[in-house]
């Protein structure tokens, strides 16, 4: 049998496979057929809405023959972008936060895309802020266009008509249930749209724990291209206009260790190699298909592959240092440090030195240092280390105005072990450090306590 032949790279966009998960279902449960969407030829679902999208400004006259494509992006789009823009004839500038994967970049460049790193964890308002800086670079470069994938109506349009007809007919009408995650909300939007209308299918979306989409506190993720970050200093939030919040029935909250390890249950016991949002949806949708039953047809959109994650869901180093998975044959730090108290105690970086001080002097057993956050409206017992600014130690407040933040004196972030790390490693590496200094322990990513450097042996 001969496969299809293609006059462009770009007329391979889209009829992506659809693959039924055998391994991992729940017994009895319903089933579940994910949609491979890294086997576009840029590598992710993305490639649909940068086609559209270029397509859709050649043909209105917004770029130019000899245009410069611009956008803000953790990736995926830009990715789709530069591959459009090389076969097309157009230059391309991306600007990209801070925390996207070495292996993104590295894509991009191959494409001949010039990349500009910025900060990922800025208010909005902030020039530096992703959309922000990429608006001024298009505005400011001739011929620059943004492509402006969270504003773009090509972005869910290209879902309807494609991705959505294309699960209808693969699963011949019997999809009862389309799970997606939430970026830019455009691919869960149009596809959503589209099954919704033929068929009344449930639109379930994937979130991230922390993210603004499913009420979490817009906190930092460890989870790329899916969910919606919010800095405590933005001032209003924006949320993209392609995403319609009335489509999804509900969104299922699912945690980065859950996501993580189902990305890693795929590659070991499906054989799909798959970037973190995949393992977010598809953990939505194993919860799903257990509670719906042996009728349900369930399809989950994955987005992109493990192959750009490598140095990160697939390292088992990064991993574990951040607790999200155990390694050593001695003893583990959590070992070493047996039960404690859940819940750390922190500052935000708003309190006064004289609440802290108030606050400490009401404890029996106060800390020797304080770890300074990020001012977020919660009741965390647990903290996003990017959200980490500092610590402040006790026994320095006496020597500090009552008055001052206590965010604009704090020292250094503590370090951090995650708690299935090898305890004599852990020693080793933190063998700089005074006995009395902070370190966090992170469980999942997330710092969970504070301990003494000396507690560790």
């Amino acid at each position: 049998m001969s496969g299809p032949v293609f006059d462009s790279v770009l007329d391979g966009v889209g009829a992506t496979p659809l693959v039924r998960l055998r391994r991992i279902v729940p017994d009895g449960g319903a089933e579940v057929w994910v949609k491979t969407e890294w086997t576009n030829p840029g590598g992710s679902v993305k490639d649909r809405a940068a086609l559209a999208m270029v397509l859709e400004a050649e043909q209105s006259g917004a770029l130019r023959p000899d245009g410069v494509i611009v956008e803000g992006t953790s990736g995926n789009t830009g990715i789709g972008l530069a591959m459009v823009a090389a076969a097309r004839g157009y230059r391309s500038i991306f600007v990209i936060p801070d925390r996207t994967t070495t292996e993104k970049v590295s894509l991009l460049r191959a494409y001949g895309a010039e990349v500009i790193k910025t900060p990922g964890l800025v208010p909005l308002e902030d020039p530096r802020h992703v959309k922000k800086l990429a608006a001024t670079i298009a505005r400011d470069t001739p011929g620059g266009w943004l492509a402006d994938q969270y504003g773009n109506a090509a972005n869910p349009d290209v879902h309807e008509r494609t991705t959505g007809p294309e699960i209808w007919g693969q699963t011949a009408g019997r999809v009862t249930h389309l799970v997606a995650g939430i970026g830019t909300g455009g691919t869960i939007t149009g596809t959503g749209r589209y099954l919704k209308r033929v068929g009344g299918v449930t639109v379930i979306g994937a979130d991230p724990e922390t993210s603004r989409y499913g009420g979490g506190d817009g906190s930092p993720y460890y989870v790329e291209a899916v969910g919606h970050y919010l800095h405590p200093l933005t001032g209003e939030d924006d949320w993209p206009a392609v995403y319609d919040t009335s489509l999804p029935d509900r969104i299922e909250r699912i945690a980065d260790g859950e996501s993580l390890r189902t990305v890693r249950r795929l590659a070991r016991e499906e054989g799909l190699l798959v970037g973190g949002s995949a393992g977010t949806a598809v953990a939505a949708a194993l919860r799903l298909a257990a509670s719906t039953g042996p009728d349900a047809v369930i399809v989950a959109v994955l987005p992109d592959s493990g192959r750009i994650y490598l140095s990160k869901y697939f390292d088992d180093g990064w991993l574990t240092t951040l607790g999200f998975l155990d390694a050593g044959t001695g003893p583990l730090v959590r070992d070493v440090l047996g039960p404690y108290e859940p819940g750390l105690l922190v500052a935000d970086a708003t309190t006064t030195v004289a609440e802290l001080r108030s606050t400490l002097d009401r404890l029996d057993d106060p800390p020797s240092s304080v770890t300074v956050v990020q001012p977020r409206r919660t009741d965390a017992t647990s903290w996003s280390v990017p959200d980490v600014l500092g610590s402040i130690r006790h026994d320095g407040l006496a020597g500090l105005v009552a008055g001052d933040r206590v965010g604009t004196c704090a020292g250094p972030p503590p370090a951090t072990v995650g708690h299935g790390e090898d305890a004599v490693a852990v020693r080793a590496r933190l063998s700089g450090l005074a006995p009395s200094d902070p370190v966090l322990v992170l469980v999942d990513g997330r710092a969970v306590t504070q301990v003494e450097r000396s507690t560790l042996g």
